[in-house]
């Protein structure tokens, strides 16, 4: 079966704002249950310790904060649709687009792409509320609510051509939609899967409908496997995961948290209740997912499991899992369920638990299951070939598997096999020999004070990488971080002044505004070529040194000119000595620089040559082939003109208009026969006549392309570092660079960055009473809480 990575994740749980905190949490033994905060709904008013009619048994759950929260200008929403956009789409999106950004992939940059999206769902409180006040149904509730709007907004939002749709099967939702991506991809359905799942509370009632079902810890906290187990707690969440067939996620040098290896679901029957569960189904869809997974029982180290903390659920599951794992074997079973620690959410559930195990593979330690220091003795987990884990578990070398349950209320159960990354894919590769190189930082945003936070966490994530990755995170950062239209670029080249540099911005206006930017049109340029006057020996060593474009190009011209010259202009370069002619040295580099641009995306709205300058004008524009023009510059130096050896140059139209410092003008498509090319162009006595007749043209930035005649930004007085100041300032105002251009292979390498952050200003809630008569509202500045009957804000 074909190996699935996990390449993204991106998580919102309780005290646990994103997969970092979620993971110090379990690894300190925590819990992120909370008593009902006000904003939600006045607990006082529901609570009751027996549970009464209307009444729920418990004032405490696991809440996710700033739920209300959603930067709805950087999704296109009005403000008007925002209102009554169910919460769950709404953390759907930005935790979706902050999965991708985990994974190293531009969301953007999946427009038109075979990516499905696949959503765990199990309730929507808010839509309920929302279509029970008919007086304020409008026309854009239907773009915002619905489980299937929840997985198709993400694909709405991104462009995204595959698969989008939500799978509802209760508590085990997310991990369904996990096997239905992984069928999909490995079916070839589609190229790249988003998996997400969210559960929120906006009134009480389900917390009403457990504790009336007699499941509800009156405490609001699940504790699995202990002898205090009393019920399960609820919680909130939502998570997305960014999944790739594992020999492409390799291929596209994407990081690899742990590999999907199979997975198995099942239905428990006719079980003694709808809602009761089956362990005999239980079994069966471990012992199919193992075998789909090509593993034994005996060789999984762990298993994270349903564990609600239900006495019947956890004796039913006990069972189950010994009747399965309890096979001689080295050491026993490790079992442990995230729900000791941020409650039970639900149709989010499974999703909670899958992470928390992927993280798990990733560092190589599981960590202790909280409530396993009262492990419940009528269990039997050791005479079953269990084992709680009671402290964090360092994991052994080599390949490790696991496995993750969800069981659904209504009798569907999810089996998922993982194991740890290919040791090719589990860590970022080291930076490449040699001297240590830069390139251009770049973030992007909506608007600047985003751009702001973004500057931030660049730096800080700059300042936390090993030595020597400069150009990776730079090169990362322009693969991830770039496409948005308010724009902060940053050449650099010393990974500590990078970091100083990008905290004076992020603290200084001043400094912002000038390394930033909107981009709009792509800018034009014009370039300037001068001719072997304007050459200097060394100029362009560093640019050969780093700039892989540069070396192709000049090791094309190379070719070219040494049969006709005898001696190679690239060895005249790298060694510095006085060449035996400067016009054909002049031109290679020329030539080269030009073609570098080229290749990385700059093209000229115009260019004016100079001297052997409009050989490489006239070449880089296509008016004839760069071996014609390494005839005519071979024959610059000779005691006649050329004339002979090109009578045969065959001259096109310019791709570009051509402006000539023997003209002092721009070249009509008459003049540019053979009869004025094999003309020698000694110096250029009208250079400012072409020069004022090309800027009067149409407005450019100017580009030197070699020579220092005018006040345009110069390409071969600084190397590398000039090159990079013109593609931050072209970027900085919309150009789209070709990136890999400016680094060498082995500098394109891919690490993690934090995620966007999105702006929580604008604040959207149910802030009225659940009456019929209540009414949506939306606070951009000073969110409003919500009232529901009998309670207050």
């Amino acid at each position: 079966m074909t190996d699935i990575a996990i390449v993204g994740i991106d998580c919102r749980f309780p005290k646990a704002p994103d997969p970092g905190a979620l993971w110090e949490l379990l690894m300190r033994g925590d819990e992120g249950i909370v008593e009902v905060p006000k904003s939600r709904w006045n607990a006082d008013v529901y609570y009751d310790p027996d549970g009464g009619i209307g009444k729920t048994n418990t004032r405490y759950a696991g809440f996710i904060d700033d739920a209300d929260a959603f930067d709805h200008e950087f999704f296109g929403f009005a403000e008007e649709e925002a209102e009554v956009a169910d919460p769950q789409v709404r953390l759907l999106l930005q935790t979706a687009w902050r999965a991708l950004e985990d994974a190293t992939i531009d969301p953007r940059s999946l427009a038109g792409s075979r990516t499905g999206v696949y959503v765990g769902i199990m309730g929507s409180e808010w839509m309920s509320l929302l279509m029970t006040n008919f007086t304020r149904i409008t026309g854009q509730v239907g773009s915002g609510n619905g489980y299937a709007m929840a997985a198709n907004r993400i694909s709405y939002q991104l462009d995204l051509r595959g698969p989008s749709m939500a799978v509802d099967t209760a508590c085990s939702s997310s991990l369904v939609a996990t096997e239905e991506a992984c069928h999909a991809l490995r079916a070839g359905i589609c190229d790249q899967a988003l998996v997400g799942s969210v559960n929120m509370f906006v009134t009480p009632s389900s917390s009403i409908y457990f504790a009336q079902a007699k499941v509800a810890s009156p405490d609001g906290r699940c504790k699995p496997f202990s002898s205090k187990a009393d019920g399960f707690g609820r919680a909130e969440g939502v998570a997305a995961l960014v999944l790739r067939r594992l020999d492409d996620a390799l291929a596209d040098g994407l990081p690899v948290y742990a590999v999907i290896k199979g997975g198995a679901v099942n239905h428990g029957g006719r079980s003694t209740t709808v809602t009761a569960p089956n362990p005999h189904a239980q079994q069966a869809v471990m012992v199919e997912a193992y075998k789909r997974a090509g593993v034994r029982p005996e060789d999984i180290a762990y298993v994270e499991t349903h564990g609600t903390g239900t006495l019947l659920g956890d004796r039913l599951e006990a069972r189950a899992l010994g009747k399965v794992h309890g096979v001689p074997r080295e050491r026993p079973c490790a079992i442990g369920s995230v729900k000791g620690n941020i409650g039970h959410a639900e149709g989010a559930a499974g999703i909670a638990g899958l992470i928390k195990t992927t993280l798990a593979l990733h560092h190589r330690v599981i960590p202790l299951s909280r409530f396993s220091d009262s492990e419940n003795p009528r269990l039997k987990l050791a005479a079953n070939g269990l084992r709680l884990v009671k402290e964090p578990m360092p994991l052994p070398d080599g390949q490790v598997f696991a496995g993750v349950s969800g069981f659904g209320l209504g009798g569907t159960n999810a089996h998922i096999v993982l194991g740890t990354a290919p040791a090719a894919a589990g860590r970022p590769g080291a930076a490449p020999p040699g001297r240590a190189r830069g390139g251009v930082l770049t973030v992007s945003s909506r608007d600047t004070e985003g751009l702001r936070g973004a500057v931030r966490r660049l730096a800080e994530d700059l300042a936390a990488a090993p030595a020597g990755r400069l150009a990776q995170l730079s090169w990362t950062s322009n693969m991830v971080k770039a496409s948005g239209p308010v724009r902060f670029a940053l050449p650099a080249d010393d990974r500590t002044a990078a970091v100083a540099a990008l905290l004076e911005a992020a603290g200084d206006d001043d400094r912002l505004a000038a390394l930033s930017g909107r981009a709009g049109a792509r800018p034009k340029t014009g370039w300037v070529i001068s001719g072997g006057s304007a050459w200097r020996a060394g100029m362009p060593a560093r640019l050969h040194e780093g700039v892989p474009a540069y070396r192709r190009a000049l090791g094309a011209v190379d070719a070219a000119l040494r049969p006709l010259l005898g001696w190679s202009v690239r060895d005249a370069l790298l060694s510095g000595a006085e060449p035996p002619a400067a016009e054909p040295v002049a031109f290679a580099v020329a030539y080269a620089a030009g073609r570098t641009l080229a290749d990385v995306g700059i093209r000229p709205a115009w260019t004016v040559g100079e001297g052997v300058g409009e050989y490489a004008a006239a070449v880089l524009a296509g008016v004839f082939d760069l071996e014609d023009a390494c005839r005519l510059v071979a024959g610059y130096g000779a005691a006649e003109p050329p004339g002979a050896g090109a009578a045969d140059l065959a001259c096109r139209p310019p791709a570009t208009p051509l402006y000539s410092a023997r003209r002092g003008g721009r070249l009509d498509d008459e003049v540019l026969d053979a009869a004025f090319w094999t003309e020698r162009p000694d110096g250029g006595p009208r250079f400012d006549e072409a020069l004022r007749a090309a800027r009067g043209s149409e407005p450019v930035r100017l580009i030197e392309v070699m020579g220092e005649r005018t006040d345009g930004l110069r390409l071969l007085s600084g190397g590398t570092d000039a090159l990079a100041g013109i593609v931050a300032a072209l970027y900085r105002d919309g150009l789209n660079p070709d990136w890999d251009e400016l680094y060498e292979p082995g500098e394109r390498v891919r690490h993690r960055l934090t995620p966007y952050a999105f702006a929580a200003t604008g604040r959207f809630w149910w802030n009225h009473p659940i009456d019929g008569g209540g009414d949506l509202a939306a606070s951009v500045a000073a969110p409003a809480g919500p009232t529901l009957a009998g309670g207050d804000s």
